[in-house]
């Protein structure tokens, strides 16, 4: 009698056509898989969005059953009862936020994901961004509307107009976003300051300094441009106060691509209505999709952008199924794993 395949449960079939796995990519998991090894593919559709669907399909609750390893868009409550012999999770999304809640925390269940995944349409989103700004573009966009040639706003004596050579740029997280968006800033001559959790940890890449947390406000009143790039904890949620936005120069551009907990939206819509902000970059929100009602929509200062920064066809499962099944190798071998989220700190 032979023994009993150990079992990976691949619950990935994203509604949404961007994220969801390919036929190309189950085959490569397939011939990747380690000896002894049997894979369970959910066919049924699940949301890819935000840290993952809410509650599970009735194919995954079956098959999680037997499952060691499940491999998904984060994990919902009803999959983590259901799972009698997990040992390991792997979440697709970077954000484990959701995932934390099912009980996993206090389990001895492993828990990787997928930061650093984004990082680089990412990274480049968040250049754009503060292009679009620095160059004027949304004004050059909004003449363009009125058929309108007018120099005055570009060639004025106090035009916010600036290169990104020479800016500071204030980037609150240095971990895969905020590393891919400090080398890109750097490179084009932007002196890049980090906030981390652990500042003794050092420096990485692109970026000129870091600080602690306690050090965030003398940052925010000499920065150009605040990023925000760092998970969503505790001590990251509500983080930018509207008396934080305030202390930023006037001149000063506000992205977001982490999570729009991390800011105070409505003082932020303020802020912009004052011409106390320069702009804000907005890749995501307290609420999703985003108020038809929101004033956000109506301020020119705001660039509004449906939480597609990550979007990057043709790369994202190349990258994805690399960590994967180096992971799962490691996994096999009794090594560390790779992206291990530290589930007391939530990342």
């Amino acid at each position: 009698m032979t023994d009993e395949p150990r079992r990976l449960v691949i619950d990935l079939a994203a509604t949404s056509k961007n994220w969801a796995i390919t036929g190309g990519g189950l085959a490569r998991m397939t011939e990747g898989a380690p000896p002894g090894w049997a894979i369970d593919v959910v066919d049924a559709p699940t949301s890819s969005d935000g840290d993952g669907p809410s509650t599970a399909t009735a194919d995954a609750l079956r098959l999680i059953a037997d499952a060691e390893v499940y491999f998904g868009f984060g994990l919902t409550d009803d999959l983590f009862r259901a799972a009698r012999k997990l040992r390991w999770v792997h979440s697709a999304a970077a954000g484990v936020g959701n995932v934390l809640k099912t009980g996993i925390a206090n389990s001895d269940v492993m828990l990787t994901n997928s930061a650093g995944i984004h990082g680089p349409p990412i990274g480049e989103f968040i250049v754009a961004g503060i292009l679009y700004f620095m160059r004027g573009l949304d004004v050059a966009i909004a003449q363009q509307q009125r058929g309108e040639w007018n120099k005055s706003f570009f060639v004025a004596d106090d035009s916010p107009v600036r290169e990104v050579d020479g800016a500071r740029i204030l980037i609150v997280g240095v971990g895969g976003l905020g590393g891919e968006a400090a080398r890109r800033l750097s490179a084009l001559g932007a002196t890049c300051i980090g906030i981390r959790r652990r500042p003794e940890l050092g420096i990485p890449e692109g970026f000129a300094a870091v600080a602690g947390m306690d050090q965030l406000e003398t940052e925010l009143r000499r920065a150009d441009t605040l990023v925000l790039a760092a998970p969503l904890t505790a001590d990251t949620s509500e983080l930018m106060t509207r008396a934080r936005l305030e202390m930023l120069p006037g001149h000063a551009i506000v992205v977001n691509v982490a999570r729009g907990a991390m800011l105070d939206e409505g003082a932020l819509i303020d802020l912009l209505e004052a011409n106390r902000l320069r702009g804000a970059v907005l890749d995501v929100f307290r609420q999703e999709p985003l108020a038809t009602t929101s004033r956000l929509w109506q301020l020119r200062s705001a660039l509004v952008v449906p939480h597609v920064s990550p979007v990057s066809p043709g790369r994202f499962w190349p990258r994805q199924l690399e960590l994967f099944l180096d992971n799962w190798r490691r996994y096999v071998a009794g090594q560390p794993l790779r992206n291990l989220v530290d589930k007391k700190a939530g990342y």
